[in-house]
């Protein structure tokens, strides 16, 4: 996704890396190059660190590996760099600004929020898929990347700078908005054309980030104007933005 720069609300200049974006994706390569590339990959067999660590529906139901939720997110496709490039690139674009929006605190919890609600949501979609269709390998199979929590960051963004301009694929330029929707279309065409487990992305994944995080921006905001309303809300991060304010077989997902 490129976008314009500078003092224009509609354009996005070059960003720093704040506090918690940092730290996440210094966390994200040093667990994939660490962990993943050396260790998984020269020292243990049978890919132990994603299969354990990784999120595994069949692992999470009959074994109860409840820390996957989690844990899969920072764990990344060992098959290039391309897959990490890319979730730290767009979790450096969208998440920076954001953070400097809201704040690091609930930055940090909005982004996990998405990420897991995503893991949480694939497991529960995979689980109905195979109690339907009686197909359990997309249960088997492990799920990496940061993706469905970077989907989450793309949601608030539309949410938030909506009539900002942004290039979709680099060349057409359009709404920050507009961008959210062709994607979450995209991905869902994507699931209907390929089918669950039918492709090496995990689409439901990252549809499960949109899902969780329009969640928790509905119902937090809801929360914040009834306390507004009942005289407890001064001084509250507020999320209700105004767009026009003119201030400034292994899936990866």
């Amino acid at each position: 996704m490129g976008q314009r720069g500078s003092n224009n609300p509609y354009i996005q200049s070059m960003l720093p890396l704040t506090k918690v974006v940092k730290i996440l994706i210094i966390a994200n390569v040093s667990i994939w190059l660490l962990f993943q590339v050396i260790i998984e990959q020269y020292f243990l067999p049978n890919q132990q660190i994603t299969t354990t660590f990784g999120l595994v529906p069949a692992l999470i139901i009959e074994n109860f590996f409840i820390w996957q939720p989690f844990t899969y997110m920072f764990l990344h496709s060992t098959d290039g760099v391309m897959h990490i490039v890319f979730n730290m690139l767009l979790l450096w674009w969208l998440g920076a600004e954001l953070e400097m929006r809201w704040g690091p605190k609930f930055f940090a919890v909005y982004y996990a929020v998405c990420g897991v609600g995503a893991g949480i949501l694939y497991t529960l979609f995979v689980l109905i898929y195979g109690l339907v269709t009686g197909k359990i390998q997309p249960m088997m199979i492990p799920v990496v990347g940061a993706s469905g929590a970077i989907f989450g960051l793309m949601l608030a963004y539309g949410m938030v700078f909506g009539e900002r301009v942004v290039y979709f694929f680099f060349i057409f330029p359009m709404r920050a908005k507009y961008f959210v929707m062709i994607l979450g279309g995209i991905e869902v065409v994507m699931v209907l054309n390929s089918g669950i487990g039918g492709a090496h992305v995990a689409n439901l994944a990252h549809i499960g980030g949109l899902i969780s995080g329009f969640l928790f921006l509905m119902f937090w905001t809801r929360w914040q104007r009834r306390q507004s309303t009942r005289g407890a809300g001064k001084g509250k991060l507020r999320l209700v933005v105004d767009n026009n304010d003119k201030s400034t077989p292994k899936y990866w997902n």
